[in-house]
């Protein structure tokens, strides 16, 4: 793990350690189907996010009439974080497969970038869901990182 991931999750770290563990059969089965998660929900997010470019481009100027710019500007902004997040979790799948921990690394990035996401677009029914599911998220991610050298 590079020194500035390290630094930055240390305090998650250590609330996370303080979490009941998972048994060791759970972390095994975790393990053998994060990557083929990664991979799939970021093909998704990769085509929700072009989906939704799509969409949004065309639908902007009846959203800009009806409510302002500000709402196009959102909208497209989501899309492409989808994009950015899928691709991060797509670029995951060989590294989560051999077990390094560059693919734990982007996945801990891609569930921050989908809270920054949350935040930026300032859905605030999606900042609440964002954190309680980065929350679980991250539980998980830090069950089983001693998976991943």
């Amino acid at each position: 793990m590079d020194a500035k991931t390290k630094e930055l999750l240390k305090p998650l770290k250590e609330v996370y350690a303080k979490a009941p563990a998972l048994p060791k059969s759970a972390t095994d089965v975790l393990v053998s189907i994060a990557p083929w998660l990664a991979l799939i929900f970021g093909v998704l997010a990769i085509l929700a996010g072009v989906g939704g470019l799509g969409l949004f481009t065309a639908f902007s100027p009846l959203a800009y009439m009806y409510a302002g710019a500000g709402l196009s500007v959102l909208l497209l902004a989501s899309a492409a974080f989808a994009i950015v997040e899928g691709a991060i979790m797509v670029l995951a799948f060989m590294p989560l497969k051999a077990r390094k921990i560059r693919g734990w690394n982007l996945l801990v990035w891609s569930e921050g970038l989908a809270i920054l996401s949350s935040v930026i677009t300032l859905r605030v029914g999606d900042v609440v869901w964002a954190i309680v599911g980065a929350a679980i998220a991250f539980y998980i991610l830090f069950q089983i990182e001693s998976y991943y050298k």
